[in-house]
């Protein structure tokens, strides 16, 4: 009997032809290309690095003219010298971040600062604690300036303002809480255990970003820090109409809120007569319109886009601060006439700056960091001038505070309007 044959089964060749894992045909190129988020708790301590390092201090300041034997405008420097530092470092950790990575910058950032706090507490001299609170400014701006980009990088544009917002809604409380905090520790030890606080609060980031921030730069440009090339994005960044239009509508509108921050104590305390133990009240009350502004913008984000919230800000700011020197300049000065404008205002910047952060940043992913770091700078550096023009305008009445504060306004407003996209004209009809 013969053997049976068996005929042997191949498979079939598969012929299907499946996308390239690295291509964007690939549904899993997504994940590959979008940054894991990181956390918001993380994100709020880092942009709160700023305020906790220069609210914390303040009650101590009359006394660290005695303890280093020095007068008062030797002790402002520290100030000064944090906000020169802050100011500048925007615009090297900005490409820093772009060439390497956001965490590494971030990182070395957090590092310096801690190490520069520890240097403020061991300072016998006030020039060693000029000197280190302009170090330290260094390693604060790093937080600040590398969280929007990191948000830039890790969340769509819609989705970034809203996030901006609740980041922003929740840190209007660090310039309330942390005098407070200062003056508790102030009083129970002395003015170097606001620097400890700083040191343990620089280690605790430190920490937060080594164990929970993933790299979200995933496309580092390796030519960021060539002088020329810097030099070329930042005027690339000038030019470009978008970014220049929302940078500056934000910065005046922060120069028109920081005027009532630097000049505010004095005009409702010198000029309005309100007791100093009350002011911190009214100053509350006026973040709380900060704060309102933040919760709109979280709430409406996925609903009316940037740009209109930005406008509808900016309205309110000027509808609040045209009134205000309006009334000032026919001598109207009473606390409501003050504190009623600036509650309009500061809502007006809740709906300003994280809108017209995301919507400047948005169009420049490839150098997210330098845009960020332009954009910190000019608001920054605006802010500042308009503060010194409200001490150095002083005249003893509520005017020059009032009418820096509605140029501001007004000049973010042309800013935002003259500065819209030109629309591109229809071409003519062919003739027949």
């Amino acid at each position: 009997m013969a053997p049976c044959c068996t005929a042997t089964v191949r498979p079939e060749r598969d012929h299907t032809v499946r996308p390239d894992p690295c291509s964007p045909a690939d549904p899993r190129f997504f994940h590959m290309t979008t940054p894991a988020r990181p956390p918001l708790a993380l994100l709020i301590a880092m942009v709160t690095f700023g305020p906790v390092s220069i609210d914390i201090f303040l009650p101590s300041l009359p006394d660290m003219t005695r303890v280093f034997g020095t007068d008062v405008s030797h002790v402002q420097l520290t100030l000064s010298a944090f906000i020169a530092g802050f100011s500048l470092a925007q615009l090297v950790l900005g490409p820093l971040s772009d060439r390497f990575g956001r965490r590494p910058v971030l990182l070395a950032g957090t590092g310096l600062y801690c190490a520069a706090s520890l240097l403020c507490l061991c300072a016998r001299s006030i020039e060693t604690l000029i000197l280190a609170r302009l170090l330290q400014a260094f390693g604060a701006c790093a937080g600040p300036v590398l969280s929007r980009a990191i948000i830039r990088d890790a969340f769509p544009k819609d989705q970034a303002a809203r996030t901006m917002a609740v980041m922003a809604s929740i840190m209007t409380v660090a310039p309330a809480i942390a005098p407070i905090a200062g003056g508790g520790l102030h009083a129970l030890f002395d003015w170097r255990a606001n620097f400890i606080v700083m040191t343990l609060f620089g280690l605790m980031l430190w920490l937060g970003v080594w164990f929970r921030l993933t790299e979200t730069n995933l496309r580092p440009d390796r030519h960021a820090l060539r002088p020329d090339r810097m030099i070329v994005t930042y005027a690339r960044l000038l030019r470009h109409r978008s970014f220049l239009r929302y940078t500056l509508s934000l910065a005046f509108t922060f120069a028109a809120m920081f005027s009532f921050i630097s000049g505010g104590s004095f005009v409702l305390i010198s000029v309005l007569g309100v007791a100093p133990g009350h002011f911190g009240f009214f100053f509350a009350m006026v973040v709380g319109g900060l704060l309102a502004g933040n919760l709109t913008t979280a709430r409406m984000a996925h609903r009316v886009p940037p740009e209109r919230m930005v406008a509808i800000g900016i309205g309110v700011g000027v509808a609040a601060s045209v009134p205000l020197a309006g009334l000032a300049l026919f001598h109207v000065a009473t606390v409501p006439a003050v504190i009623l404008p600036m509650i309009g205002l500061f809502l007006s910047a809740g709906l300003v700056f994280p809108n017209g952060t995301a919507a400047a940043i948005a169009p420049h992913g490839h150098v997210a960091g330098s845009a960020s770091a332009l954009l910190g700078f000019l608001q920054m550096a605006i802010a500042a001038t308009a503060g010194w023009l409200v001490g150095r305008l002083d005249n003893g009445t509520t005017l020059p505070m009032a009418a820096i504060i509605a140029a501001a306004a007004l000049i973010s407003a042309l800013a935002f309007v003259l500065l819209r996209d030109r629309p591109i004209p229809a071409p003519p009809p062919e003739k027949s």
